[in-house]
């Protein structure tokens, strides 16, 4: 398995001879504002450059997207896209949004799995934000999911999607027993309500949670909201002496997984 950080929550993920394009964010450099009521809201999005050919990210076999906000399936993908590539989305209503976007095969994951070239694809729980962000702009930060990839000849993949550490992530990984996770995990800040997604706690809480994983550190330094630098974690991870467990790619960086244990070269 190789895994390829793009940029924010964009991921390469080549598993068990398919190659997925996760959570498309493709604009160019700035083309977007920043997003309204966060964290430095003036700075335009996205904050960086693709570090690969636009080409080589439309070359895939399908498309996942964990939910549709705009830093997960933006209107560059939706623009140029092929439109006959398999889009898999976490339910019936993002389904139908994909569709209205002109996408021909567009496919809801199922409640007990959906196969793909013999690879399972299941959707697991999250919630974008903690219990007061939740009641505070819960309708604004909407449905969001995770997923897990399998297949025997790989490592059990779980990517967490746009969701903080809560008992959604603890019941995926006793569930699953992930050999790799992915953490969405720049801190995405709500001035006056907190983290939207994953802070350094939380991917703490996930390293002693899941004590097998290799745990991969995504959606950081490429939307306004998010305050985590690389650097900031990476400190924290030596902190906690977890720095062998995490790692955390810079734009670009392919890490490839061996089956059977929390390993990568």
């Amino acid at each position: 398995m190789q895994l390829t950080q793009i940029r924010n929550a964009t991921l390469l993920v080549e598993y068990a001879g398919k190659t997925f394009l996760v959570d498309p964010l493709l604009a160019e450099r700035g083309a977007y504002p920043g997003f309204p009521g966060t964290a430095n809201s003036h700075l335009a999005n996205p904050l960086v450059d693709l570090p690969l050919p636009l080409s080589t990210l439309l070359d895939v076999d399908a498309v996942l997207v964990t939910h549709l906000h705009a830093d997960h399936w933006d209107e560059a993908a939706r623009r140029v896209l092929p439109r006959t590539l398999p889009v898999f989305a976490q339910n019936d209503a993002d389904a139908q949004a994909i569709r209205a976007d002109g996408f021909a095969d567009v496919r809801a994951l199922a409640d007990d799995g959906t196969p793909f070239g013999g690879i399972r694809i299941d959707r697991t729980g999250g919630q974008h934000g903690s219990d007061a962000v939740m009641a505070a702009i819960g309708v604004r930060m909407g449905e969001v999911s995770g997923l897990v990839l399998r297949h025997p000849d790989e490592p059990t993949l779980y990517i967490a999607g746009d969701t903080v550490w809560n008992a959604h992530v603890r019941a995926a990984l006793e569930a699953y027993d992930p050999e790799v996770v992915v953490l969405n995990c720049g801190d995405a800040q709500v001035p006056g309500l907190g983290a939207i997604i994953m802070d350094a706690a939380d991917v703490g809480a996930v390293a002693r949670a899941a004590p097998r994983a290799a745990i991969v550190a995504s959606h950081l330094e490429a939307v306004n909201h998010c305050v985590l630098s690389r650097t900031a974690l990476r400190g924290w991870l030596d902190d906690q002496g977890l720095r062998a467990r995490v790692r955390v790619p810079e734009d670009g960086e392919t890490l490839v997984f061996t089956h059977g244990g929390a390993a990568w070269r």
